[in-house]
């Protein structure tokens, strides 16, 4: 067998038919010398490839050439049929969705007479938006077979999440939805990893009650809410000390459907009796618990325990000896990173007129506990985060109270204007109340001590309400 060495090919025009050595023989192409198929040979196309034609794009309907991909638009005059020609074998045709419409307006790709596609004597519909697929002809039994199809979904273009409900901001590439009051988080796109498939969030929980006493006896301040966050993977904020960035919680994905939020609400503060601990918050698998409430002395009796919850209430003060261990308990139901601290203690001081109370438990820190001249001085530290575009402070804890002239100042949380727990209050002025929780920061609210034998009792502070904030990045 003779080899022919092809060293240049010069275009001509107007010559026929050339002839490049005989049957059998060997052409070697040199490198940079293409050869393409023209759109009229016929067993040209063996390997799949297709000369798309970009110069006309089809809205009505036509037959189609082998060796020719053609960009059908049905969103312009509507449903097209692609005629396939009379079938060599390797002959190739190629068709793409270029509107992006055929779920809409289809494309029917009809065989010629009775040939077939896949084997089937059946016309070929394709309703998918985007798709692209190449049709080789192979023989009389099976006719045209498909050798590969994609989708315009397929490339990797950036998608992004797509949301409805709540309050929404937006800074940047990044959009905030912040509820402050039970509603839906409506998700209406998923996107894809190039853009955004997860989202950040905070829940807080309502704070709980401070608890207002009488007889000198203290009340103990409120714990904050419960505090939860997660920082997505790629965003670039400022997160809290306890942005979760493992487990189930991180990098959490959505789908498309709505998604209860619920905004816990504060717990109720009480005249002369125990408040109430505040209500949980929750955002799909996420749930943070109420701040426990302030606890109750009872004349004649240890103390009272400060109640259990996101963070703990402060222990109480008055009758019946001590120190005593009555800080409520946070973190509870336990969570990781843990979602609040406990209380602080209060005591009754032997062979002292003093009766004080423990501070509530916030976020980060825990509540303070009581001295034998003071209730617990500040509450527990909050959480502060940026998530919503400027830091701000949640769930602090509720201050403790005392026998006048003692005060526990609620925690504002590293500085923060919001996010406060309530200020704890004396007998002086008669009578005297708790400072609330700050509405929508999940604060704990302020202790309360009473005095003159019940006829000045102190009243708590009520705790403030949660919030649920979740972020995404959008374009």
């Amino acid at each position: 067998m003779s080899e022919i060495k092809v060293n240049k090919l010069t275009p001509r025009t107007n010559c026929g038919t050339t002839t490049l050595g005989d049957s059998g023989d060997t052409i070697n192409i040199p490198a940079g010398v293409t050869i393409s198929n023209n759109g009229t040979a016929t067993g040209f196309g063996a390997t799949g490839a297709v000369n798309w034609d970009v110069s006309s794009i089809k809205t009505v309907t036509f037959t189609a050439t082998a060796g020719v991909g053609y960009f059908v638009d049905t969103a312009t005059t509507g449903a097209v049929t692609v005629n396939l020609p009379a079938g060599t074998a390797g002959d190739v045709i190629g068709v793409a969705d270029y509107a992006k419409n055929f779920s809409s307006a289809n494309c029917t790709v009809a065989p010629n007479g009775t040939e077939k596609i896949g084997g089937v004597v059946l016309d070929s519909v394709l309703n998918t938006d985007g798709v692209a697929i190449t049709f080789v002809y192979v023989d009389a039994t099976k006719g045209w077979i498909v050798t590969d199809s994609g989708n315009a979904t397929d490339l990797p273009t950036s998608q992004f999440i797509a949301a409805t409900g709540g309050c929404i901001t937006t800074c940047g590439n990044y959009k905030v939805h912040t509820f402050n009051s039970p509603g839906s988080f409506i998700v209406s796109a998923v996107g894809n990893p190039a853009g955004s498939t997860t989202v950040s969030y905070v829940v807080v929980a309502g704070g709980g009650a401070g608890t207002g006493n009488c007889n000198a006896n203290a009340g103990g301040g409120g714990g904050g809410g419960g505090f939860r966050e997660s920082k997505a993977a790629g965003d670039s904020y400022t997160a809290s000390p306890l942005n979760a960035t493992s487990g189930p919680g991180y990098n959490l994905p959505v789908s498309v459907q709505p998604y209860p939020i619920v905004v816990g609400g504060g717990g109720s503060g009480s005249t002369n009796s125990v408040g109430t601990a505040g209500v949980d918050s929750s955002f799909s698998t996420i749930t943070s618990t109420g701040g426990g409430q302030g606890g109750s002395p009872i004349p004649g009796s240890p103390p009272g325990t400060g109640g259990s919850g996101g963070s703990g209430g402060g222990g109480g003060g008055g009758a019946g000896g001590g120190p005593f261990n009555n800080a409520g308990a946070g973190n509870t139901p336990p969570t990781t990173p843990p979602q609040g601290s406990d209380g602080g203690e209060g005591a009754y001081p032997p062979n002292s007129p003093d009766h004080q109370s423990g501070a509530g438990g916030g976020a980060t820190g825990v509540g303070a506990n009581s001295t034998p001249s003071t209730g617990g001085a500040v509450g527990g530290v909050g959480a502060t985060t940026s998530i919503n575009f400027s830091a701000t402070a949640f769930a602090g804890g509720g201050g403790g109270s005392g026998f006048f002239p003692a005060v526990g100042t609620g925690f504002l949380g590293n500085g923060s204007p919001c996010g406060t727990g309530g200020q704890g209050k004396t007998h002086s002025p008669n009578p005297v109340t708790g400072e609330a929780g700050t509405v929508n920061r999940g604060g704990g609210g302020g202790a309360a001590e009473g005095y003159d034998g019940g006829n000045n009792p102190g009243t708590g502070g009520g705790g403030g309400s949660g919030i649920v904030i979740i972020r995404y990045k959008y374009q």
